[in-house]
């Protein structure tokens, strides 16, 4: 066997390896907070990709609660307008003063 036909037979069975896990993993159903529950009993209102329905969910936070950003918004500072140390000298005059 060649070394690139080793590396590709490596590289599908590693691939292989991690499709099953993906695969097999659950969707994540969060909870709808509702002050009405037209669910059937043991059921309550969850959101699935944005769908509203009634299930179980299998998230502890709700969707908006997860959304939610936790940075705190900029604050806006006035810029003061910087003087610089030197004088200002114009092209062709003779000497600086200083104030």
């Amino acid at each position: 066997m060649r070394l690139p036909t080793a590396i590709a037979v490596g590289a599908g069975l590693y691939l292989a390896a991690l499709v099953p896990g993906q695969a097999a993993a659950q969707p994540k159903i969060y909870a709808y907070p509702s002050s009405a529950n037209y669910c059937p009993a043991g059921l309550q209102p969850v959101t699935i990709s944005g769908v509203i329905c009634c299930g179980t969910p299998n998230q502890s936070m709700t969707y908006a609660q997860v959304k939610a950003h936790p940075a705190p918004r900029p604050v806006h500072r006035v810029s003061t307008p910087r003087r610089s140390a030197r004088a200002h000298c114009p092209v062709g005059v003779k000497g600086c003063t200083y104030d």
